[in-house]
């Protein structure tokens, strides 16, 4: 802000003390935000940002293009610079080199900024100071490209037939056709490309490599991603839709990273997961699995009376979790969870690294299994909440079936941290959400059970009227906790992701970017600082108040 609206003589002093500043980066050391503030403005920052630290060759690349965005604004003509100002072709002349290794060189340290030259027209500029004092820090670059020994035609020649030859039979993509051609010929990988890239130009009508769309239509993405889940084998797959093998897994990629970008993933934080060595801790152990007999191949979600019989004859053989093991697959549920959200996090959908999705999925697959052991374990306390509501007339089989979706949620939910069993928690969620859904059953029955009908909706209305006054606390205690709990910057963060306090139609929440934009942070810090105070307000707040922030 300070170099956008300074006066135009102060910002000229600042551009020259960013370019002293680039050159006296050492690109393997880091430096503090305050340091670098201070040596550009002569302004010392204060606050959490001053702290913190930026590494050399960060650093560097953040200067380069300080330097040529300022000295866009503030361009000055090349003829009153009192020194001779290089265009990038005259430079590359000089030297005797192309205008690649000329920007090659500007991120080795070769500083270019903006100059009105003699047509009117803003250019990249060097300043002969600036040229002379790089020839001097890098010799070996300066002689090297003196020396460079340049394609033939003859060798032009044969590196477009080979290309040719290598990308006819297939199965390579141009990357690593490129690759093996260079190593070939002991040439660097970009005159290969650029050798043939040069070709294509030339000779549209004789394309040494396939011709493929560079962007796939949505439909043909979605259906690689489709084929590629139900077991296509990637070869299948490039000949089918004329793509390298590169192109195919890049796509699988992208669909792989928009899934688990859209997938919302819940977690009970801790202040385990912030320990050192967490990860070693909690996951050191592996799971051991219940006993053979109760894996279920019953869909528990949709029960029929044959796969009721099944259900119950095996559950006599289910065994029941005590406190220290329910604890230790609760505490290694939500860490995993808590992992692969903070590593999908540092997802760049545009370019998808295989390594860190196949991370992410592994994470949810282990807290998904983790998830389903949990489940086995409390069916009988399912079964037997589901048994006392059959005297209403709904099937048990039903009943079961909408136990176990109230089972999965209440898993979710359930904070481990505070000491309780989950059998309580969950005893509670499903009595709850049976009260909910009973009357849509009994409207339905006959009038020889209007008295029992009676009783459940007396039951309703008295376990609304206790929900809507606990609302109400939880309402009134949210806002109190939020101003003494988070600092001013944690409190903005909270109220813009999530909106006002219990009003049952909130406001458009604002995204990480944005909200970023707003306190001058990036989206990666906004996120850390979200996590800190929704953790700080899971110890502070009741589960009825923290749901009614985060709905």
């Amino acid at each position: 802000m300070q170099l956008r609206f300074a006066p135009h003589k102060l910002r000229l002093k600042q551009l020259d003390a960013a370019e002293r500043l680039f050159e006296v980066i050492d690109k393997d050391k880091e430096y503090p935000f305050e340091f670098i503030c201070f040596r550009i403005t002569g302004f010392h920052p204060k606050g959490e940002t001053a702290q913190q630290f930026i590494k050399g060759y960060e650093l560097a690349e953040d200067i380069r293009i300080l330097i040529y965005k300022l000295s866009g604004r503030l361009a000055q003509f090349a003829d009153e610079q009192g020194e001779k100002v290089y265009t990038i072709e005259e430079l590359a002349k000089k030297f005797d080199v192309s205008t690649k290794t000329i920007q090659r060189w500007q991120k080795r340290g070769l500083i270019a900024k903006k100059f009105i030259f003699n047509n009117g027209r803003k250019r990249f500029g060097f300043l002969q100071s600036k040229v002379d004092k790089f020839a001097q820090a890098n010799p070996e670059l300066t002689t090297k490209a003196k020396t460079f020994e340049r394609l033939t035609n003859e060798q032009r020649q044969q590196i477009i037939k080979q290309a040719g030859e290598l990308a006819a039979t297939g199965g390579l993509s141009r990357y690593r056709i490129i690759k093996k051609i260079a190593a070939q010929f002991d040439k660097a990988h970009e005159t290969i490309r650029y050798t043939l890239l040069n070709y294509e130009e030339s000779h549209p009508e004789k394309p040494v490599f396939r011709e493929t769309s560079d962007i796939m239509d949505p439909a043909q993405a979605g259906e690689v991603y489709k084929l590629y889940q139900q077991g296509c084998d990637a070869k299948e797959l490039m000949k089918r839709f004329n793509r390298s093998k590169s192109s195919i897994y890049r796509i699988i990629n992208i669909r792989r990273a928009r899934a688990l970008l859209a997938r919302k993933i819940e977690f009970v934080t801790s202040d385990e997961f912030l320990e050192e060595n967490a990860e070693e801790k909690i996951l050191a152990k592996p799971v051991k699995s219940l006993k053979p007999a109760t894996r279920q191949k019953t869909n528990t979600l949709k029960l029929d009376s044959s796969s009721m019989q099944q259900l119950l004859r095996t559950l006599k053989d289910t065994p029941v979790l005590n406190r220290e093991r329910e604890v230790e697959l609760f505490r290694r549920y939500n860490f995993l969870k808590y992992l692969s959200c903070i590593t999908r996090a540092s997802i760049n959908p545009a370019n998808v690294s295989s390594t860190r999705l196949k991370k992410i999925e592994k994470y949810l697959a282990e807290a998904e299994k983790i998830k389903n052991m949990i489940i086995e374990a409390n069916l009988r306390l399912v079964v037997s909440i589901a048994s006392k509501h059959t005297t209403s007339g709904a099937n048990l089989a039903d009943l079961v079936s909408e136990g176990n979706v109230s089972l999965m949620r209440a898993i979710e939910k359930f904070d481990y941290t505070r000491g309780f069993r989950f059998a309580t928690y969950a005893t509670w969620t499903i009595a709850k959400d049976y009260a909910r859904k009973m009357p849509a059953e009994s409207a339905r029955l006959d009038k020889r059970k209007a008295a029992s009908l009676a009783n459940i909706q007396r039951e309703l209305r008295t376990k609304e009227a206790v929900d809507f006054a606990a609302f109400e606390r939880a309402r009134q205690g949210l806002a109190q906790v939020i101003n003494n709990e988070l600092t001013e910057r944690e409190q903005y963060v909270i109220l813009n992701r999530f909106g006002p306090i219990g009003l049952p139609i909130k406001k458009k929440t604002k995204t990480l970017k944005q909200i970023g934009e707003e306190l001058g942070l990036s989206a990666e810090r906004v996120r850390q600082v979200e996590l800190i105070a929704l953790q700080k307000l899971r110890h502070s707040l009741s589960s009825e108040e923290f749901e009614l922030l985060t709905g």
